[in-house]
């Protein structure tokens, strides 16, 4: 499944959104414009639906409460409002969508710590089949706290909003975590959004499925790493744990092979990033993908992602990307739909917006995303 439409009310940065999704999305803005906060919105969706230990509580206390969740630039009506729209292929031009989900939040009448459901909706192929506004909520309120979508013994209607939403992936690697978490004592958290599992990850995939994938990765590697003659995994023993492996063409014939911890930044990145793409099925969340990158290889990232995708056997998953890079965004070939986010002026809300006609014609006539659209986001940022 994919997401249509997004439909957004006093959502963080966002008082105000209604943006349509392709299969490949990029947002474009300056710093602390919104993008991450853009992101998590699907981020806040996959937490709501965890079933290990999540929920519409829960989400909401790992973000610091449904204060800081709403709009500081909010003013009536009180509820956070999110409506997505999700279809079974982009491919199909109707604007009807498949499954249409609802949910609006609000503090609980005098006990403003405590956040409710406000409304819970669900419609299929435009038929509603839950409506929360009737039933057993207005006899018993504290029902309100948990949403139908994150319990089993309710959601079977529509459990296949639930089963997208776990399927949500977030990546935006830290290296040093993976490097060094041992070192540091920390625990993994939760949903790995930092890349901190990946070795583990990879540790657990089929032999014959990560050799394949393995050695995708190091065909990739060779094109855009000096010298690299082989990538290799070693599931190793407690209490060393798995590892990455590099060897490179030295004129020491025994110089060894590298450890992760000895890669480099962009390298573990790159790993990263293609792993996650061959690997998931689902919706892709990317943090600004390009960090630690260098601008030739940057420049390649759009095409990779879709060269990777259509050699897939099944070609399915949504990816959104946040970035600001020039280099990423000169491919004039991109395959995608941009949205740009411009914040307001005096910590007013930020605003989404499509290319415009003009901009549409400009890249068509051959200018490049970076061209066209990046000067709109520019005169954004003053100088230092």
């Amino acid at each position: 499944m994919y997401v249509s439409k997004l439909t957004l009310r006093n959502w963080r940065n966002f008082t105000k959104a209604d943006v349509n999704l392709g299969q490949t999305v990029y947002l474009i803005g300056p710093n602390a414009s919104g993008k991450s906060n853009f992101l998590d919105v699907f981020r806040f969706m996959r937490d709501i639906v965890n079933p290990n230990g999540g929920g519409l509580q829960q989400a909401l206390a790992s973000r610091g409460g449904l204060s800081k969740v709403r709009s500081l630039e909010a003013k009536r009506p009180p509820e956070v409002k999110i409506e997505i729209e999700l279809k079974e292929s982009l491919a199909d031009s109707s604007t009807d969508s498949d499954w249409k989900y609802v949910l609006w939040i609000k503090n609980k009448a005098g006990k403003k710590n405590i956040p409710v459901v406000a409304k819970e909706e669900v419609y299929k192929n435009g038929t509603i089949v839950l409506d929360r506004s009737k039933g057993e909520d207005k006899d018993d309120p504290e029902l309100l706290t948990q949403t139908h979508l994150e319990q089993i013994n309710m959601n079977k209607p529509f459990r296949e909003i639930a089963k997208f939403f776990q399927g949500v992936r977030y990546l935006h690697l830290i290296p040093q975590l993976l490097k060094f978490g041992d070192q540091l004592s920390l625990g993994h958290i939760e949903s790995d959004p930092f890349g901190q599992g990946l070795l583990e990850e990879i540790a657990k995939t089929p032999a014959k499925t990560r050799k394949f994938r393995l050695g995708r990765i190091e065909n990739i590697l060779k094109s855009v790493i000096p010298n690299l003659e082989q990538l290799r995994f070693v599931k190793g023993d407690a209490p060393s744990g798995p590892h990455l492996e590099m060897l490179y063409n030295h004129w020491r014939p025994n110089a060894g092979w590298l450890r992760e911890d000895q890669f480099s930044d962009g390298t573990l990145r790159m790993i990263a990033l293609v792993w996650v793409l061959m690997t998931s099925n689902n919706m892709i969340l990317l943090e600004e993908p390009e960090l630690s990158l260098h601008n030739k290889v940057v420049e390649q990232i759009p095409y990779m992602i879709y060269k990777i995708r259509q050699s897939r056997k099944k070609v399915s998953g949504q990816i959104l990307i946040s970035t600001h890079s020039e280099s990423m965004l000169s491919d004039k070939s991109i395959v995608g739909n941009y949205l740009i986010l411009t914040p307001g002026t005096g910590g007013e809300s930020t605003t989404i917006q499509e290319p415009n006609e003009m901009d549409v014609i400009a890249m068509r006539a051959g200018l490049s995303p970076a061209d066209v659209l990046l000067p709109k986001t520019s005169g954004m940022v003053g100088s230092i």
